[in-house]
């Protein structure tokens, strides 16, 4: 009789598993404090400027960042919630990771 109350209650633990959906993309980073980049795309090709780089911060919802220069020295470390800004000798944005 116990085994097949335990059966019943898998057996509803499975389905309900079933109904549940998955975030987007952009909810998962929110949901982990994690850094997203799809959400700025938009800035590549634009001047970095203090203004901008904050807002790109905060729309990428990163907790820390870094803007690296050509020739700039980089740690290999990886953290999910830091937005990398790559700039060319122009200060022109062409490249935006996480990690």
């Amino acid at each position: 009789m116990a085994l097949r109350h335990l059966l019943a209650s898998l057996s509803m633990l499975t389905l309900l598993a079933g109904c549940s959906s998955q975030p987007t993309a952009e909810q998962a980073a929110e949901i982990s404090g994690a850094c997203n980049v799809d959400t700025i795309r938009g800035v590549l090709g634009q001047t970095a400027n203090a203004a901008r780089i904050e807002q790109v911060q905060q729309q990428a919802n990163a907790n820390t960042l870094r803007v690296l220069a050509p020739g700039d020295a980089a740690t290999m470390d990886y953290n999910p919630q830091r937005l990398n800004i790559d700039i060319d000798e122009s200060e022109v944005i062409i490249r935006l990771t996480c990690g």
